[in-house]
């Protein structure tokens, strides 16, 4: 059992803490951010702004950062109450440890038990470490037997080591400069000096695992636990990667161990990256989708691929990049073979010929890609498993056609090779279909974050809707199809879509309600129930119902107007009582009907209309004492336009 510190050796830890942080050996977890991208963020916490929130952590903002006030994103957006805020801090990688400082508090001031129950379900290694999926897929492949995706066999004594060029050479220097020279080695054999446990602690180092605390050696392994570390050492330097031996060093530290660790993982990624990007994208091949079939690319080639993904331009891509002009037949990739030079080196010369104006053929984009990355879905890890076609060995690697566009395929590998998911909302729906299709879970994940978040939008206030002069807030310049959303939520099976699909309508109910498309999407969401009886409600109806009372009840809960809503606008009220209501409260009803007749003679360029600036009107147009009386009318409003519609379309929900 572990004993307790005295309060001077936590004196004497805190102040050894604090000069590692100092030395700048040791990274604060919590650091203090005055940048103007971090108080952005802060404000977007408080205000609940999903967008921006999305926005600035896609720019880098450091989300466990502290403002001026010692207040973390994380801890503003609990405190003010913003749910999907919070959501997407944690997804994100905001901290919640509940045996630290921040995170006791965090959930402390968490507005409502919804909140701190999202909170507590993250513990430790979901809410700190989002690269740990990554990493353990890479680990993995160590020790993967089936689909066999490695390219080389290390063999020391006694041991062999089944390894793949690709990470190699992205993580080690002496790899890439050796695999670069020399591409089609297969085996390679490591000198009787070195002990097999110090490189296989190297690999697993490589290969992102975590270094075991007990390094080898002893009886019965043929070197001493001194010599496997003096071999990690000469690996260390061999490799050149110094800071194998570094981790080692400071094995002892468990912050400091878990610190590095961290570090390692990201660097580890961002050198995968690099190596997608150097090899991956820019060896990427176009040609006519009738030729695509064509292509002949060499198994043994410089980057190491073993298998093409291909990926058709739709239609109207192919409108958009290839207006019609004098020379558009594109020529043939040349091809080339060896070992080295198998990758495609660009159009093969071809004799002059009489320009086309037919219309210019399809294009399909061929991707090289590497089986073991490709395991991360498990559309692939089935296939490459199986007897299929696509797993089999051959001379020319294989082309395996994927139902998406070039775009969207590129979103696809980057996550795959970086876990990295960056695309704008225009195209979010095609990635979330894509990953759906290649069963990708985590990205379809954050296909839908962007989705619910960049789409979000602004949620137009309820005054906004009946003050007559005020304009609308403009659309979105990203607006969405969200008629596309909620049935995309339904095929993907996302809840977290319908969910958002509902919440976007009932906040703008009035602008959707009396559309065709509305009503055909309330039938459809009625029709997703096998053998729907009388009692039964319709889901999505019943979600827009709680939102939009939820964007009611925030404005008038607390004003005491249930009871005027249930006195008042059910039951109605007389014109006099009406008018005495609105007395009550303070405005002079025969003046402003005196204003109303004034406008109404005066502006004959409206058609007649009455208008006066800065009226407060319901959505049926009728005049409202104040914002909170007309919230009460437009809610009732809004349901009873929600039941017409059910009677038209003979439905009981």
């Amino acid at each position: 059992m572990t004993s307790l510190l005295r309060k001077d050796q936590l004196e004497v830890s805190l102040r050894e803490e604090k000069k590692l942080i100092e030395d700048g050996r040791l990274k604060e977890e919590n650091p203090i951010d005055l940048s103007e991208g971090f108080s952005k963020l802060c404000e977007a916490c408080r205000r609940g702004d999903l967008k921006l929130c999305q926005e600035m952590i896609r720019d880098g903002a450091n989300i466990n950062a502290r403002d001026g006030f010692d207040y973390s994103p994380l801890i503003l957006a609990s405190l003010c109450g913003h749910y999907e805020v919070v959501q997407l801090l944690l997804e994100s990688g905001a901290l919640c440890e509940r045996d630290t400082f921040q995170g006791e508090r965090c959930l402390y001031n968490a507005l409502n038990n919804r909140i701190r129950n999202l909170l507590l379900s993250y513990d430790y290694s979901k809410s700190t470490d989002p690269l740990q999926p990554f990493a353990a897929h890479i680990t993995s492949l160590l020790t993967r037997d089936i689909p066999h995706t490695s390219d080389l066999l290390v063999t020391t004594i006694g041991e062999s080591f089944h390894l793949h060029k690709f990470i190699l050479s992205a993580r080690s220097p002496y790899f890439r400069k050796k695999l670069s020279a020399a591409p089609e080695t297969t085996s390679w054999k490591i000198p009787t000096a070195i002990p097999p446990q110090a490189f296989g602690i190297a690999m697993r180092y490589v290969y992102l695992g975590e270094i075991p605390t007990d390094f080898g050696g002893g009886p019965g392994t043929g070197f001493t636990e001194d010599e496997t570390l003096e071999g990690i050492a000469k690996i260390s330097n061999h490799l050149e990667i110094q800071s194998l031996w570094d981790t080692v060093l400071q094995s002892d530290d468990r912050r400091l161990s878990r610190q590095r660790r961290t570090e390692e993982v990201d660097k580890g990624r961002s050198q995968l990256e690099a190596w997608f990007t150097d090899n991956i994208v820019k060896h990427k091949v176009i040609v006519d989708t009738e030729k695509a079939d064509e292509v002949k690319w060499d198994s043994n080639n410089g980057i190491f691929a073993d298998v093409l993904l291909r990926a058709d331009q739709s239609i109207e891509q192919d409108s958009a990049d290839n207006p019609q002009t004098d020379n558009l037949n594109t020529p043939p990739t040349r091809m080339t073979e060896g070992p080295l030079n198998g990758i495609p080196i660009g159009p093969a010369s071809l004799p002059s010929r009489t320009s086309s104006r037919t219309r210019p053929p399809h294009k399909s984009t061929l991707f090289p890609a590497h089986r073991a990355m490709l395991l991360r879905s498990e559309f692939f890890l089935t296939m490459f498993s199986s007897g299929f076609r696509e797993a089999q060995s051959t001379p020319h690697l294989q082309i395996i056609p994927i139902d998406c566009t070039p775009e969207v395929l590129e979103i696809v590998l980057a996550f795959l090779y970086t876990e990295k998911a960056d695309f704008p909302l225009d195209i979010a729906v095609d990635v979330l279909f894509a990953a759906d299709l290649l069963l990708i879970e985590r990205l379809k994940q954050k296909a839908a974050v962007v989705i619910s978040t960049l789409g979000n939008g602004t949620m137009a206030p309820a005054s906004d809707l009946h003050i007559v002069g005020t304009e609308r807030p403009s659309a979105d310049p990203e607006e969405i199809d969200i008629y596309d959303v909620v049935r995309a939520g339904w095929l993907t099976r996302v809840p977290r879509l319908e969910e958002f699909g509902a919440r976007y309508f009932a906040y703008r109910l009035e602008n959707y309600i009396d559309e065709e498309d509305f009503a055909e999407l309330i039938k459809e969401s009625a029709g997703r129930i096998k053998g729907r009886q009388e009692t039964d409600s319709i889901e999505l109806l019943d979600d827009i119902r709680y939102y939009l009372s939820e964007r009611f009840r925030l404005r008038f809960e607390d004003s005491g107007l249930e009871d005027m809503m249930a006195d008042e606008v059910e039951n109605g009220l007389e014109e006099g009582q009406k008018d005495e209501r609105i007395e009550d409260e303070g405005v002079d009803v025969d003046g402003l009907e005196a204003k109303l007749e004034k406008a109404h003679l005066g502006d004959s360029d409206n058609g007649g209309v009455p208008h006066l600036e800065g009226t407060i009107r319901t959505l049926d147009g009728e005049i409202a004492g104040d914002e909170f009386a007309s919230d009460a009318v437009n809610y009732q409003i809004l349901l009873g336009k929600i039941d017409r519609l059910l009677e038209k379309l003979r439905l009981d929900a």
